[in-house]
């Protein structure tokens, strides 16, 4: 008789575990989703804020097509080619602001210095919450490589979670401009 407690004792506390391990899980992704949005949100924001400064005539005709462009490609990506759209978006940022006298002439022009502190907010926080996002992304695929999460599929359903990797690198120009 006390086998019987012991064994069933001891599969009250494996599905407690267990119960507590898929719990964390489900809270990860939850992690994951909210950190996915705030990406979602400072990407478009970003993109948003280049097209802007793009059509307002601040920036020579040249950089005004590449930042547009790039800015809109970006803001119109499929899920799949999101990263490269994101990652060129950046490339875009570096090539119009290489140099400070760039970032100069926009801030001599009327509106210019909001554009740019808003730009480089922008920018800012774009690579901050990419690594919020992959961190979480992290956490959950390490948490379901264990044993135990494969063996009793704690994942449920959730597809594998998947870090977003792109270049977001700020311009120098505009990091330079934050330190004045």
């Amino acid at each position: 008789m006390s086998t019987l407690i012991w064994i069933a004792v001891a599969l009250v506390v494996i599905g407690v575990y267990l119960s507590w391990t898929a719990g964390r899980l489900d809270r990860l992704h939850s992690r994951i989703d909210a950190a996915r949005a705030a990406l979602d949100a400072q990407l478009l924001r970003r993109a948003s804020v280049a097209q802007e400064l793009a059509t307002a005539g601040v920036l020579d005709p040249a950089a005004s097509i590449v930042l547009y462009q790039a800015s809109h490609a970006a803001r119109q990506a499929e899920e799949e080619q999101r990263e490269v759209a994101e990652s060129e978006l950046s490339q875009a940022l570096r090539a119009v602001f290489a140099e400070a006298q760039q970032v100069d002439e926009v801030h001599r022009a009327p509106g210019g210095d909001e554009s740019l502190q808003e730009l480089t907010q922008a920018v800012r926080r774009v690579p901050m919450a990419r690594r919020f996002h992959n961190d979480a992304v992290r956490a959950a695929r390490a948490l379901r490589r264990h044993r135990k999460v494969r063996w009793f599929r704690l994942a449920g359903h959730a597809p594998f979670p998947m870090a977003f990797e792109m270049d977001d690198e700020p311009p120098l120009a505009l990091t330079d401009r934050t330190g004045r």
